[in-house]
């Protein structure tokens, strides 16, 4: 029986569980207030007040932590790496504390989990972070030399919903060709052929169908000549893709529940709208099966909008002529970050080194 601790640093909260095995004994969200964390000048400040509320939030459950045998962190905003458990060592904790890609509070994640791995002397880890890259070279390129397709995307949940289907379909991961759909605040598509990610749309803020929250593709034409009509400002243009575009730019909100309930009482903005990212997402996915040539054991719909009934059905009528459709709604992130630690705990899987 392994005790698993999985730490989870988000933008205000700190998510928190503690795992015997695969059976999930503890779980807490740890809240963070704006005015404390905009006190920091940088993610990384961050380190001393976050394990310190996790400390305290334990002591306080009168939860011990000292018959673990491992801690996993998420992973944050790392150099290109393929998909698994990482071991937490000092060239990935020197490179988030630089953030050269970026900061994010998931770059926490390996920090936080080494600092209280250490002092009970057992192994850290982080799972499948947002910088799994796996894609083939030929879907890096575009058509302007100077810019190239990022692997940016839901990796953790995307992998941990494979694993799950792959058990539904009697059959081993590296032996599919699935196209996997995560569908939340940001939208990624990925084709996972034997294994590996071969394409993924940037989900971050590159390309791909519009979200809640992010305006995916846009054409280039009016896009360069707002950015430089003087209008706007690169956070203000930053802020129209990735924050305020997509639903919140058409109607004002990013909440799922909210447009729902607004389609259901009889909002025609809302329901065209949600059609039109639900076309989006399916002609994302059709794309994606020519990267496989119509070769494609199942489409995976995954993430917090696989909820919504009628974005799924949405979906499934343009798509379900490709291959059959499994829903896995939600994203389990504690899960998927415990698990991956346990893998390698029961010797099912080898840990791979951060370089």
């Amino acid at each position: 029986m392994f005790n698993i601790l999985a730490i989870n640093p988000g933008s205000t909260s700190t998510k928190i569980a503690i795992y015997k095995n695969k059976e999930i004994v503890y779980k807490k969200s740890i809240k963070h207030s704006t005015e404390m964390i905009n006190s920091f000048e940088h993610i990384y400040d961050q380190l001393d007040f976050r394990k310190s509320a996790i400390l305290d939030t334990l002591k306080e459950d009168k939860i011990s932590i000292d018959s673990l045998d491992a801690v996993v962190g998420r992973g944050g905003m790392l150099n290109p790496i393929e998909g698994g458990t990482y071991l937490v060592n000092k060239a990935m904790i020197d490179f988030v504390e630089e953030a050269p890609r970026g900061e994010h509070a998931s770059n926490l994640g390996c920090v936080i989990a080494k600092n209280l791995a250490d002092a009970r002397n057992i192994p850290a880890f982080i799972v499948d972070p947002v910088s799994v890259d796996e894609m083939n070279d030929i879907a890096r390129f575009t058509g302007m030399p100077s810019i190239k397709r990022q692997s940016l995307f839901h990796a953790l949940n995307q992998k941990a919903v494979t694993l799950k289907a792959s058990r539904q379909l009697n059959k081993d991961y590296k032996e599919l060709n699935l196209i996997v759909a995560h569908l939340g605040g940001g939208i990624s598509v990925g084709v996972h052929e034997k294994g590996h990610v071969i394409d993924v749309n940037n989900a971050l803020d590159g390309d791909g169908p519009m979200s809640p929250e992010r305006s995916g593709t846009v054409p280039l034409g009016p896009l360069y000549k707002m950015a430089l009509s003087g209008n706007y400002t690169l956070k203000q243009m930053q802020r129209m893709n990735y924050g305020n575009g997509g639903l919140v730019a058409y109607l004002g909100t990013n909440d799922g529940f909210e447009i729902e309930k607004r389609i259901k009482s009889g909002d025609h903005q809302a329901k065209f709208m949600t059609e039109v990212m639900c076309y989006q997402i399916a002609k994302e996915i059709g794309s994606c099966a020519t990267v496989l040539k119509g070769n494609v054991d199942a489409i995976i719909l995954t993430g917090g909008l696989a909820y919504d009934k009628f974005i799924i059905k949405s979906i499934e009528d343009s798509i379900s002529f490709i291959s059959q459709v499994m829903v896995f709604p939600g994203e389990d992130e504690m899960e998927a970050l415990a698990y991956g630690a346990l893998r390698v705990l029961n010797n099912t899987e080898s840990y791979k080194e951060y370089k």
